[in-house]
């Protein structure tokens, strides 16, 4: 179902996504040929990628070849600075200190008590995603960490009210890495993005050049393949 941007995101709900790729057009081809997108162009030389108009995720250009090609999930929060203290105080790291987007909001990057890197964003005119929760869209975000019990606390003390409040409609899970991912993977988020008909589109991944890391396989939210891009950025399939 089509969500207006405009309706709040409380704080600790993932409200965007963005893929840092060496190759901004290969992206747009790539995910343009799997999910339909259009794109448009947004602050910088990033891009937005739009489904029937609504923007749904960003594609950003690698700054420092360095830096991995990778999709990162960001949660909403009123106050990032306030929000960075907290995940401190909670164990974990500052990767990028809060950072103004033009008129858009702030955003920052950090990572929980084990390593796994999100990222918050403060809403000004850009409150997140235009569209969620359909095919060609976000669907949900699943840490896989080494200490579950680590991550409950953790993302329980910091994301409660978005996790257990009473209007509470998670879109995260949590699962041991050793589940889906080989023991040394480092702890991550993976971005899902949902999808009508998961082999059809594993069949579009690989056309488009893309992998499949993993094949489809059974949730409690759905069934799930996890793919890579052409450049090499992970993510998920969900079909619900």
């Amino acid at each position: 179902m089509a969500e207006n941007s405009a309706s709040a995101f409380g704080e600790g709900v993932p409200c965007w996504v963005d893929a840092q790729l060496p190759d901004i057009e290969a992206g747009k081809r790539f995910y343009g040929g799997l999910f339909g997108w259009t794109f448009r162009a947004a602050h910088g030389s990033s891009v937005w990628a739009l489904r029937e108009g609504e923007p749904v995720a960003a594609l950003a250009p690698k700054t420092d070849g360095r830096m991995p090609t990778v999709w990162t999930v960001y949660f909403a929060t009123p106050d990032a600075e306030a929000f960075v203290r907290r995940v401190r105080a909670a164990g974990g790291q500052l990767v990028t200190a809060p950072t103004r987007v033009a008129d858009l909001g702030s955003f920052a990057l950090v990572t929980d008590a084990e390593g796994a890197v999100f990222g918050l964003w403060e809403a000004d005119a850009h409150e997140g995603f235009g569209r969620r929760h359909e095919p060609g869209g976000f669907a949900w975000a699943q840490l896989y960490t080494r200490d579950t019990g680590a991550a409950n606390a953790f993302y329980g003390d910091l994301f409660h009210e978005a996790l257990f409040g009473p209007d509470a409609e998670p879109d995260v899970g949590r699962a041991p890495v050793s589940d889906v991912f080989a023991a040394e993977m480092p702890p991550h988020f993976l971005v899902h993005f949902g999808v009508e008909d998961c082999d059809a589109a594993l069949d579009t991944v690989r056309r488009l050049g893309g992998r499949v890391q993993a094949t489809p396989f059974d949730t409690s939210y759905g069934r799930v393949a996890v793919v890579t891009d052409d450049q090499g950025a992970s993510f998920a399939l969900l079909q619900r």
